[in-house]
């Protein structure tokens, strides 16, 4: 395979029950050895597998062998080091931020219980008929990776009498609308997924909508089971596969915390760098979590950071579009074949199978490979004294990068319709993409957002590289006008302002 490692063989290092030995992967030039380390209060030794180089050393003296217990003792070092560095960015919520959240759940639930009762009621059920709804929750916040300012996923799961258009939209946000608890809430009724966004306490919640064929939807409902999704429509069945995708990367990864550090790391990675933003032609959660879940099954007993490690040594160097599919203990199966011929397909590990939705494009698909030779690069020397967790995560250098950049302007009159307005011009970002890929050879889209502090309107503001190519590019006027095209084609909100023309990096906010 294209990501082998033909200068590496195993090691077998035996070592005391009470070591905790990992999968290290240091640089070439070093022989290994075996060692044995031996406490007197054990009477038996456990065998690990410890990667070691076999090619001769370049600096140690002639006869030399490195000691595979120093690379597992820098090894070890190096993963606390990411732990700090990990506390140091707040990457894990703490105590009191989770038990809000969990609070914000509990009271959707007990929500959700009225709602359901009130529309049975409406719909003339008998009374003696039981009926229920619950909250499912999966993203980030499913999976344990989220952080302090993460939103929630969570899916309102109703019974088959519970319309979306009326039930969901309409008496649903009525009464998530009376809670003093609620602001800022919004119908996103457009998407392939339809939702609800709001917040919950000051916490961002998107609230999508799932009908099931049943009666009586358990707070406990087991959504693997086929039973339950027999003859729902296509909305729920797309709503629901998030969750479902989700419970099975929870299910197949070996270690869990190691996993759900490894890509909480890999999520601030991709954000830092540029490559985060599903809309944009770029990495989504559910992309990041499946690779990470890969990574995890190939590699068991690796520490946190040998796995960031392989992480980034596997998909440099692996044969896209080859598919990234877990392993399930079910027989692969071919998937759609538009998918199977994107740039990066990723296969969604819940039968059956589908491949993860993906905006990326051949300019976007480039830029994410440029990443993952970068962090390889950096991550493949055990042994560098110098290194530090904080290069890995050094924001991508836009204005040193691009001398110039399109400049995407949006506003509204009302701050309570930009957030609508910017959501759907988002959702529609991919033909933007694929208008400049035709027209330019090199582009960027920097899917950090910025606020223009010199126009009084509410506005969010897209700065994305731009470096010409073989010939001179300046004409976005002609890409502006096809763009609106498709933008004011099934708003049903009212229309914002939209803006796109051609600026320096001089003229870039100072924090981009």
């Amino acid at each position: 395979m294209a990501h082998a490692q033909p200068n590496r063989r195993i090691a077998i290092v035996p070592g005391p029950q009470f070591i905790d030995y990992r999968t290290v992967i240091p640089p070439v030039g070093f022989s290994p050895a075996p060692v044995n380390i031996i406490s007197p209060s054990f009477h038996h030794v456990h065998q690990v597998e410890v990667l070691v180089p076999f090619n001769p050393p370049v600096l140690a003296p002639v006869g030399y062998t490195l000691n595979p217990a120093i690379l597992i003792r820098m090894d070890e070092e190096r993963t606390q080091s990411l732990f700090q560095f990990m506390v140091n960015e707040g990457l894990v919520p703490s105590p009191e931020e989770e038990m809000k959240r969990k609070d914000a759940i509990a009271k959707l639930k007990q929500m959700l219980l009225t709602w359901i009762k009130k529309v049975a009621w409406k719909r003339r059920l008998p009374k003696h008929q039981r009926t229920c709804a619950t909250i499912l929750t999966y993203g980030s916040y499913g999976l344990g990776v989220h952080g302090s300012d993460s939103d929630i996923d969570a899916l309102c799961v109703g019974p088959w009498f519970a319309t979306m258009e009326e039930d969901f939209f309409i008496d649903l946000r009525n009464m998530l609308q009376s809670r003093r608890e609620v602001s800022e809430i919004h119908c996103v009724k457009d998407a392939k997924v339809p939702l609800m966004r709001f917040k919950f306490d000051g916490i961002s919640i998107d609230l999508p909508y799932a009908r099931l064929k049943v009666l009586y939807v358990p707070e406990n409902i087991d959504i693997l089971n086929p039973f339950f999704l027999r003859n729902i429509d296509e909305i729920s069945w797309r709503s629901l596969s998030g969750v479902r995708a989700n419970i099975r990367i929870l299910q197949l990864v070996p270690n869990l915390e190691n996993f759900q550090s490894m890509l909480r790391c890999l999520k601030l990675w991709a954000r830092k760098r540029g490559v985060y933003g599903n809309l944009l032609g770029f990495f989504g959660g559910v992309h990041l979590a499946i690779l990470a879940a890969f990574v995890c099954q190939r590699h068991p007993n690796a520490s946190v950071n040998a796995l960031i490690s392989k992480f980034f040594e596997s998909f440099a160097f692996w044969p896209w579009p080859t598919p990234v599919m877990l392993q399930d203990g079910m027989m692969p199966m071919v998937g759609n074949v538009a998918e199977i011929r994107s740039f990066m397909p990723i296969r969604l590990p819940c039968s059956p199978f589908e491949f993860c939705h993906s905006n990326i494009t051949r300019r976007t698909f480039q830029r994410i490979r440029a990443e993952f030779l970068r962090g390889h690069a950096m991550t493949r020397d055990l042994l560098r004294t110098n290194f530090v967790w904080n290069s890995l995560f050094q924001p991508f250098p836009y204005t040193k990068k691009y001398p110039r950049f399109v400049r995407i302007f949006l506003s509204t009159s009302d701050q309570n319709e930009l957030g609508d307005w910017v959501g759907w011009v988002k959702s529609r970002f991919r033909s933007l993409l694929v208008k400049l890929e035709e027209e330019q050879s090199i582009y960027d889209p920097n899917p950090s957002e910025y606020v223009d502090p010199d126009v009084a309107e509410p506005n969010i503001v897209f700065f994305w590289g731009l470096q010409p190519g073989q010939s001179s590019f300046t004409d976005i006027e002609s890409i502006g006008k096809s763009f609106m095209k498709n933008i004011n084609n099934g708003y049903e909100g009212s229309c914002g302002r939209i803006e796109l023309s051609i600026v320096e990096a001089s003229q870039l906010p100072k924090n981009a």
